[in-house]
């Protein structure tokens, strides 16, 4: 896969009992997961993201309200994808650029193929079109 793609993911339980939904590596997670993330008590009107990365892909959850993501790809391929149920996330490829809009009190769960590297990261939206 070398475009950002939704992945469903089963929701298991009854409205009686509540649910769960299981992403497990390279089952239904497109790699061996290396870190996970979250981000929470993002401002409505801040737009996070603002970045690539040259190795690392990620799928991203939205475990509470709702979040839009802007993609583009190195060819100019722009998508939007909105997040909004736990049972979906978005597989993002490397070399995908995204800008991120939150709902109040959304949650982003973010599994990633990498730990931390900084110099994986392209910051620069000039550097990346250049790819």
């Amino acid at each position: 896969m070398n475009k950002p793609s939704i992945i469903n993911y089963d929701k298991i339980g009854s409205p009686a009992l509540g649910y769960i939904t299981i992403a497990e590596n390279e089952r239904n997670v497109p790699f061996h997961i290396k870190r996970v993330y979250w981000t929470y008590y993002t401002p409505q009107d801040v737009t996070r993201g603002g970045h690539a990365h040259y190795n690392l892909e990620q799928v991203i959850i939205a475990v509470s309200g709702t979040i839009t993501f802007t993609t583009e790809d190195v060819d100019g391929n722009k998508e939007e994808f909105i997040l909004d149920s736990p049972e979906k996330g978005l597989f993002i490829p490397k070399l995908i650029w995204r800008d991120i809009k939150f709902s109040h009190n959304a949650v982003l769960l973010c599994l990633a193929s990498e730990k931390y590297i900084a110099d994986d990261y392209i910051r620069d939206y000039q550097t990346f079109l250049e790819l």
